[in-house]
């Protein structure tokens, strides 16, 4: 029965993520989900609802749970005001954090790839649980409103209400734009950006951000926005990028690099820059290294050459 149900783990660990936030929560959860359906699979009644929806429905009941003990996960722009001090870094739960893409988008399903970035995640936040099981089931996964229903044990019309409302809050929170791989525009921004910051020139990386574009830190609350105040940060002293490089990494459906340092066997950090057309919006660059590798594992062709 277990050759049954191991299939399903990627697409429930993407499932399991965009609910929680955080990459480790999610394999947790998607574990959890299996063993249930597991010990409980005499009792499956195929009749009644799919093995997939069965699945979902457990997946669903066990992230719901998690949720009742933990605050909402957030990026650091939706801590506070930019600027300030660095202060001292905050717990991990407090962000959402990065995962590899090959554990939660299948390979053999059309999901989409942007419904895994930190921004997306960041808004599903936003939303009372169910809102949210209800939108990820609905706008991502695209399942019909009956079966959302049936997974949920609610009418159809409050399923429809249900992901009315995710919309709309949805709406006002800023999801940024999606990345695409084939663009030929963003290609050449990060190839830009990616070799500037090896050269450590920073004024041509100033040049690529946006105006509006911001930089953060987690497991810090500090982040900056604008071209000028990011220009001051990476211009000072005690920024310590000089000989640093990027090696790519596939992480949330995003463009995604292991930052490695001269004299460092492991990664700096790990970063990820949000695209609009021919500029960079944003920087998130996480500092929690020894709690991702374990994830992500040790970057592959991490020279500098």
């Amino acid at each position: 029965m277990i050759e049954a149900l191991e299939p399903f783990r990627i697409e429930l660990t993407g499932y399991c993520y965009r609910m929680l936030g955080s990459g480790f929560e999610a394999e947790d959860a998607a574990q959890e989900t299996l063993v249930r359906a597991w010990k409980a699979y005499d009792s499956y009644d195929p009749v009644r609802a799919s093995l997939r929806t069965w699945l979902y429905r457990i997946a669903t009941n066990i992230c719901i749970d998690m949720q009742r003990s933990t605050q909402r996960r957030a990026l650091a722009v939706d801590l506070g005001p930019s600027g300030g001090d660095f202060g001292s870094a905050l717990s991990e739960n407090v962000f959402v954090q990065p995962v590899p893409d090959a554990l939660v988008l299948p390979e053999d399903q059309a999901i989409r790839r942007e419904t895994v970035r930190l921004a997306f995640v960041a808004a599903l936040q936003h939303l009372p649980a169910r809102q949210r099981a209800v939108l990820i089931l609905r706008d991502v996964l695209a399942w019909r409103a009956a079966e959302v229903a049936l997974l949920l044990d609610i009418s159809v019309a409050s399923a429809n209400s249900a992901l009315q409302r995710a919309r709309a809050t949805l709406r006002v929170v800023d999801v940024g734009e999606p990345f695409l791989p084939s663009d030929p525009v963003q290609r050449s921004l990060l190839s830009r950006y990616c070799e500037a910051f090896s050269r450590h020139d920073v004024k041509t990386l100033v040049a690529l951000l946006h105006e509006d574009a911001t930089m953060s830190m987690p497991p810090y609350s500090w982040w900056l926005r604008g071209r000028a105040a990011i220009s001051v940060a990476l211009s000072s002293p005690g920024a310590a990028c000089a000989g640093a490089w990027l090696v790519p990494v596939r992480a949330n459906g995003s463009p995604a690099y292991w930052q490695m340092r001269p004299g460092m066997e492991r990664p700096f950090g790990l970063v990820f820059l949000d695209v609009r057309g021919g500029l960079v919006t944003g920087c998130t660059t996480f500092l929690n290294v020894e709690e991702l590798l374990p994830l992500f594992g040790a970057p592959v062709g991490s020279g500098s050459d």
